[in-house]
């Protein structure tokens, strides 16, 4: 098609746009670009019949734009360099416009600076939506976010042999700034093209924008954060500056994208310790205390696990004097419950509750699914207390059948049973006196026997089977259970009262799965089970990414299973169960395409690249069929294959015979 023709026909499409894009009608934009399409025409009365030159600004003109964003350019220059030393060699220019759509740098090539220049892609270029119409910087301005406008997109036909990316640069408080935009004279027909140039494009923006952040508050205290512990040293994406009580001054896009999810509408009026459910001297206090100097955190509303570090701020006294006082004042160091978890959130806010009532006389409910460590809990709280010189004694309620358990845990005198011992026996709640009685799944305890206890919790006394007399105890009782015992008692099937006597505190116990300090507590109970038996980097990952159903006690007895079956001082992800291999190799296969699984060359050269189907296909037919020996070079399982080829619908040679001569 001509250059005219394909310029009448874009006019066309454009006057015959009414603003709903025909499905599967590739001549309509998307609506990003069709909105775009309606402001020329409605707002700006632009005209696409009628081209618009480039318009590029004096120089004086240019240099009042520069003046206005000269502390962004300062810190964007090394950015837009470095962007433009990768997108160079492929013919794209860059260009960095202020919120106004003023090209106020620029980096091309200067063998093609007259077509540049002719094009608008030059330094004083005007790309203002109002201007040159539908493009990747005005409309970038207009919609407040990225985007390519790819050759027809565009408004002018001037500019539809064009491809441009653009992408917003905000400041702290959401406002627009500038907008960084690559663009090049000529490009493939297919939007799809500029797919990684978009995503090259948000990347560096997002570096320029974090950049201007870090400079514009470098006396402040600055929480940067991510979702990943080990790459929030080098690519934390949210950052927040702080004042010296820990207000939230000031965050970036990532960081008011998490604020709106919590339900923030103006970030300066919410603390950060309250963000993320923590004390101001967590955060404080995370350079001096973290060995690697980051903590993982829990944010309000979202309940999203995050890995944080701290910038502090340049020459400060005030916030050096500040975090002197506050660090003065250190938490209490209790190794029997510090040693239960690293830095979760969850686990920190339980052991801190811990830690303040293990001296108090007072009873405590612990809550958490089967084996999250409930009793481990019990036993390092009693351990740390006053009574850790006293017995603890730990009764399963589920575990003892319904027709002993009043006479374990009351006792009972001389002749009581028939077969009982001649001198009668002390109960479970006796031989706790002085100490702690820990009850494990107190949810399933009789009902007659709940009224038993409540007597023994509420007078401090104890009546045996057969006895006449009650026998005074001192016990401190911590009951465990899994069950959600507000339904129990709505039920009928436990006592509210006895909840209430029961629950003078409440300590909560997460998943395994929901805790961020996973690797420590594997790290922990493997030295526990073998000290001198290390985990592979393979094993390591197929454990922290399992879902673990069986929370704590699973890992434990997985950690045993492995060390057991391991021939040398190395656990593999081959020594883990069943379960955990299969479920490796899952994780394996759908993160990884087929195509990037092995380094495969087609048996034809100088072909189009095959389909997935067409690539298994050729694999299985140069191996002669041999599943086993396809799957070592793709480097998964023999299930793993045989599920790729179910999906394809391929079929062995031999199978097909069989299954049509019968």
């Amino acid at each position: 098609m001509s250059d005219i023709s394909q310029q009448r026909r874009h006019i066309e499409t454009i006057l015959s746009y009414g603003g709903h894009p025909v499905k599967g009608n590739s001549a309509f934009p998307p609506e990003l670009i069709g909105r775009s399409w309606q402001r020329c025409v409605n707002e700006y009365g632009l005209d696409p019949s009628r081209p618009r030159p480039a318009r590029i600004v004096t120089q004086q003109t240019l240099l009042e734009h520069q003046d206005s964003v000269d502390e962004l350019l300062n810190v964007a220059r090394a950015g837009v360099e470095q962007l433009f030393t990768q997108i160079a060699s492929l013919g794209y220019v860059l260009l960095l416009s202020d919120y106004r759509g003023i090209t106020v740098q620029f980096l091309g090539n200067k063998k093609d600076d007259d077509l540049l220049r002719q094009a608008g892609l030059y330094l004083g270029a005007d790309w203002s939506e109002q201007y040159a119409g539908t493009c990747a910087v005005g409309t970038c301005i207009q919609e407040q976010q990225a985007l390519t406008c790819h050759r027809t997109d565009h408004f002018d036909t001037s500019h539809i042999g064009l491809t441009c990316t653009a992408a917003p640069i905000k400041d702290p408080f959401g406002q627009l700034l500038a907008v960084l935009d690559i663009s090049a004279l000529h490009s493939s027909r297919s939007p799809d093209s500029q797919n990684f140039a978009l995503h090259l494009t948000q990347l560096y923006a997002r570096l320029i924008e974090d950049a201007y952040f870090l400079r514009r508050y470098r006396h402040s205290l600055i929480f940067k954060c991510d979702q990943s512990r080990e790459l929030v040293q080098v690519n934390g994406q949210l950052l927040f500056a702080l004042d010296e009580q820990g207000q939230i001054l000031a965050a970036n896009t990532a960081g008011r994208a998490l604020l709106s999810q919590c339900q923030v509408t103006d970030q300066t009026c919410i603390s950060l310790p309250n963000l993320l459910e923590c004390q101001w001297r967590d955060i404080l206090s995370i350079t001096y205390e973290s060995k690697d100097g980051i903590r993982a955190f829990r944010s309000t509303g979202t309940q999203q696990t995050l890995f944080g570090m701290l910038i502090e701020p340049t020459m400060n006294a005030s916030y050096q004097k500040h975090l002197s006082d506050v660090l003065t004042h250190q938490e209490e160091s209790v190794p029997e419950l510090d040693r239960l978890c690293a830095d979760d959130p969850a686990m920190r806010k339980t052991i801190n509750l811990a830690k303040r009532l293990r001296h108090r006389d007072m009873n405590l409910l612990i809550l958490g699914d089967t084996g999250t460590g409930k009793e481990v809990l019990a036993q390092a709280i009693h351990s740390s207390s006053d009574r850790s010189d006293e017995p603890f004694v730990a009764v399963n309620c589920a575990a003892i059948p319904e027709s002993l358990i009043e006479s374990e845990l009351f006792g009972y005198t001389p002749g009581t049973f028939t077969g009982g011992r001649a001198k009668g026996a002390k109960g479970l709640i006796q031989q706790a006196d002085g100490g702690t009685l820990f009850l494990d799944e107190i949810g399933d305890m009789p009902l007659h026997l709940q009224t038993r206890l409540l007597r023994v919790l509420a007078e401090g006394l104890v009546l045996p089977l057969g006895a006449v007399q009650p026998v005074a105890v001192n016990i401190r009782v911590l009951a465990a259970t899994h069950c959600d015992l507000s339904q129990r008692i709505s039920d009928g099937r436990f006592r509210e009262d006895l909840f209430y006597r029961l629950n003078g505190a409440t300590l909560k116990l997460p998943t395994l799965n929901a805790r961020a300090d996973k690797q420590y507590l594997i790290q922990t109970l493997l030295q526990k089970v073998n000290p001198k038996v290390r985990l592979r980097a393979d094993a390591m990952s197929a454990l922290l990414a399992y879902h673990w159903p069986g929370n704590i006690r699973q890992l434990k007895n997985t950690l045993t299973f492995a060390e057991a079956i391991c021939e040398s001082d190395e656990i593999t992800v081959q020594h883990l169960p069943e379960e955990f291999v299969t479920h490796h190799h899952q994780v394996h296969e759908a993160s990884v395409p087929l195509a990037q699984t092995a380094q495969y060359t087609p048996a034809v050269n100088n072909q189009p690249p095959p389909t997935e189907s067409a690539m298994l296909l050729d694999l299985l037919q140069r191996h002669h069929w041999n599943v086993s020996a396809v799957a070592r070079q793709l480097g998964v399982s023999r299930p793993t294959v045989y599920r790729r080829m179910a999906k394809q619908n391929i079929v062995p040679p031999n199978h097909w015979q069989s299954h049509h001569k019968s």
